[in-house]
């Protein structure tokens, strides 16, 4: 006799009760992008449905996502000045610091996450602070700033500290400045694994943080590496990171897999703004069914071994799944 798993398939419902990978809004993080300014709401060219706010516009999103059941932001900001060492970014005034406050007192049940990192306050747009010789980013200086930034940010009243610019020893440098000023219980997501990836082009419209020269590959890793991929997880995971990442997500399903299967923490994915806009692109084209093809790339996330989803769809996403 030959297998017949159709048998399975025929009825709906005995298909919904074994299905194996569950999509939940409790699996979404929001991207959002502070500036300064009051009613301030741009939308983004290259990523229709994606805005610059004001923090009184983030403030008044964060209860449309709570209507939704998106209970997780993760904030990233524009400064209105930017300087060689990123200075906006360790400064209690600066706008992330300020916008934190703003959503806390507001909000106090939205989970706040913040990106730590330089490459939106430096004039250079690269991820810390330049060595001229190499000319790449000094790591070993960047440790010490990505400490203060850090702490800036958990005295703001974050609840969560999400560094991302892949530099060597970041997870070690900020859970001892977080430590030292009294901060043991606030958690660390890791971009662990974060690649020099072509998907992040619409990211860099609209937090306005394309480098001035070069690239960014002599810090975040090559695409081609797999067993290299793992090993900056596992690191991360022995230095003290509460919860790992891989970004992107829609090309590294494989990477996915291999660190939830080499590590133990929770793991978060970063659907990116390429990956996004090429969906909505692919839409207004007519060539695919927007939702479906959405809620599948969110479903092989989640079946690749996502635990969070960081992505511009949960909106959308979260709609559907209320229906």
């Amino acid at each position: 006799m030959f297998a017949r798993f159709r048998r399975k398939r025929i009825h709906p419902v005995l298909r919904d009760l074994l299905e194996e990978t569950r999509l939940s809004v409790n699996d979404f993080m929001y991207p959002l992008f502070a500036r300064s300014g009051e009613g301030i709401k741009d939308e983004v060219a290259s990523m229709p449905g994606v805005y610059q706010m004001s923090i009184d516009e983030i403030v008044k999103e964060c209860a449309v996502l709570k209507e939704l059941g998106i209970k997780a932001i993760i904030l990233f900001g524009i400064p209105d000045v930017k300087d060689s060492v990123g200075s906006d970014a360790m400064c209690e005034h600066g706008i992330i610091a300020e916008t934190v406050r703003a959503v806390k007192a507001a909000h106090p049940d939205m989970f706040v996450v913040t990106d730590l990192c330089f490459c939106e306050y430096t004039d250079h747009g690269h991820c810390g602070v330049l060595d001229p010789v190499l000319e790449t980013v000094d790591n070993d200086i960047t440790l010490d700033n990505l400490a203060r930034q850090a702490v800036v940010h958990a005295k703001a009243g974050v609840d969560m500290i999400a560094p991302s610019g892949m530099m060597d020893g970041m997870i070690q440098a900020i859970r001892r400045g977080l430590d030292s000023a009294g901060f043991v219980n606030l958690p660390v997501m890791s971009y662990s694994t974060k690649f020099a990836s072509a998907y992040y082009g619409p990211f860099r419209d609209v937090a306005e943080s394309s480098p001035s020269f070069g690239d960014r590959r002599s810090y975040q890793m090559n695409p081609a590496n797999r067993t290299e991929a793992i090993a900056e997880s596992v690191v991360d995971e022995q230095e003290g990171a509460d919860i790992l990442m891989v970004k992107p997500a829609l090309a590294y399903m494989d990477v996915i897999r291999d660190v939830k299967n080499n590590t133990t923490l929770p793991l978060a994915v970063y659907n990116v703004s390429g990956e996004y806009s090429m969906l909505k692109m692919a839409a207004k084209a007519g060539v695919i069914d927007y939702d479906k093809v959405m809620m599948e790339t969110l479903l092989g996330f989640k079946r690749a071994g996502a635990d969070i989803i960081i992505t511009y769809h949960a909106k959308e996403a979260a709609e559907l799944l209320q229906q």
